[in-house]
């Protein structure tokens, strides 16, 4: 970076640093101000977003509102509403060790935070970690992705009429940007992204003992027994795994079908594609496309030593991939040793448990995990077994619309968790604070100790 980048960068944390310590974010009222100021502005310039996704991404307006622009407004509204009793002291039982004491727990913003955001929900994936860390009380520095360059910029936009730069600032640039802003001593750091980033993230945040959560991703099963009704199932699946061309960090990335209902599946996710995109899908305003030419590439190369192909249809002009099924791809295949991110779902089969953990247990802790089946049993001991983010039984992505439960992953799939009261605690030191008077002591509590405590320690065992 030039050295002009670079004292702005400085100047900008070292006000950061002055705004927070002069305890302005503290304030209950402060963060409720800022919070609405936001909202008002995301109001204002709603339709500016839905063109920005649609240019960096060829979102649908619909599709757009829902997955991004709904989700940071109602995470805004449920803060606003909860901040002032998630920030309050909390008492706790005390222990008969500490007689008589009053113990609290006492909720307080980190400080500094950096967040680093993807391009594949470029304004969601930006504001609610965002939205958390100020609701928590921080100061807040944004680097969003330079792969979605006009939502990024409208975010910034958004950020500057609604926050003053040492409150809330958006730095944009490539990777040497967020690499240099990682030089930086913060303290706490939030990356959304791929998993071969974030163990670069939390390394240098390891040197400076930052704190930090990552957002990953991984391989993502979809596992479909016989049980089920194949056409809502097929429906369900289409949906979560297209959904933003595929791009989603957790789409179901391959499906486990068992053998005896394989051919029927396949013949109803062939279907479900064309009703949702039409015949051909690159005419529907309801398909995406993929983010840019590297990406496009590298989908591809997914595809050039597979044989059982569906779709597959490339425009690079127009960085457009048709939904692609590849059946039966070898374990030990490109499309199976990586995370796809993209439209192309490999559909592989099963006939016994056997065969099903032979598959699964390639890749270990995915951020989502699917189950399709009437059978309770089945579903209770695939729960049990394996290890995830976050699953969903019959149905896909929608454990993500919860506010109410954590979102996050495990291993490779990331660490640590967001979502409403989840942001906020994640954003949050809770210290732990014990009172007490200057009442008598009990004695036995200072030397010298008494040799015999049979039944001092008989009690206290008890308690």
């Amino acid at each position: 970076l030039n050295r002009k980048k670079l004292k702005l960068i400085n100047k900008l944390i070292q006000n950061q640093k002055s705004f927070f310590e002069s305890q302005i974010t503290k304030s209950i009222d402060f963060r409720k101000k800022s919070l609405k100021k936001l909202l008002i502005n995301i109001e204002k310039y709603e339709n500016e977003i839905y063109d920005c996704l649609k240019n960096d991404l060829n979102k649908h307006k619909f599709e757009s509102f829902v997955s991004e622009v709904y989700l940071v407004k109602k995470e805004i509204k449920y803060f606003i509403k909860n901040i002032s009793s998630w920030s309050k002291t909390k008492k706790v039982k005390s222990s008969i060790l500490n007689f008589y004491s009053k113990d609290y727990l006492t909720p307080e913003p980190y400080g500094l935070t950096l967040h680093i955001s993807p391009w594949n929900y470029p304004f969601q994936l930006s504001l609610n970690s965002l939205i958390g860390a100020v609701g928590a009380g921080n100061t807040v520095v944004l680097k969003p992705s330079e792969n979605s360059p006009h939502t990024s910029k409208l975010i910034k936009k958004i950020i500057n009429e609604s926050f003053n730069q040492e409150h809330v600032e958006v730095i944009l640039g490539n990777k040497e940007v967020a690499s240099e802003l990682l030089e930086y001593k913060w303290d706490y750091i939030f990356f959304t992204g791929s998993t071969e980033i974030g163990k670069i993230v939390a390394s240098k945040a390891a040197n400076k003992l930052t704190p930090y959560t990552l957002e990953l991703g991984g391989k993502n099963p979809c596992i479909v027994d016989e049980t089920v009704p194949i056409g809502m199932t097929a429906k369900r699946i289409v949906w979560g795994k297209f959904l933003n061309c595929g791009q989603t960090c957790i789409a179901p990335d391959f499906i486990v079908v068992n053998k005896l209902i394989l051919e029927k599946l396949i013949e109803k996710i062939k279907y479900e594609i064309e009703i949702s995109f039409g015949k051909n899908p690159q005419n529907s305003s309801s398909y995406g496309r993929i983010i840019n030419e590297k990406h496009l590439k590298r989908l591809e190369s997914y595809l050039k030593k597979e044989k059982n192909i569906i779709g597959g249809k490339i425009n690079y002009k127009s960085k457009y991939l048709e939904p692609t099924i590849v059946i039966d791809p070898n374990l030990e295949s490109k499309v199976m040793k990586t995370e796809i991110f993209g439209p192309i779902l490999p559909i592989l089969s099963y006939n016994n448990s056997s065969d099903l953990h032979n598959i699964l247990s390639k890749n270990n802790n995915p951020l989502a995990f699917y189950i399709f089946s009437k059978n309770k049993k089945f579903i209770d001991k695939i729960l049990k077994k394996y290890s995830f983010g976050g699953a969903s039984i019959n149905d896909t992505i929608i454990q993500f619309l919860n506010d109410k439960l954590p979102f996050g992953g495990i291993g490779e799939s990331g660490t640590g968790s967001y979502h409403g009261k989840h942001s906020f605690n994640t954003f949050t030191h809770f210290k732990s604070i014990v009172k007490k008077p200057f009442f008598k002591d009990i004695w036995l509590r200072f030397p010298p100790y008494p040799n015999k405590f049979s039944l001092i320690k008989s009690i206290l065992n008890k308690i």
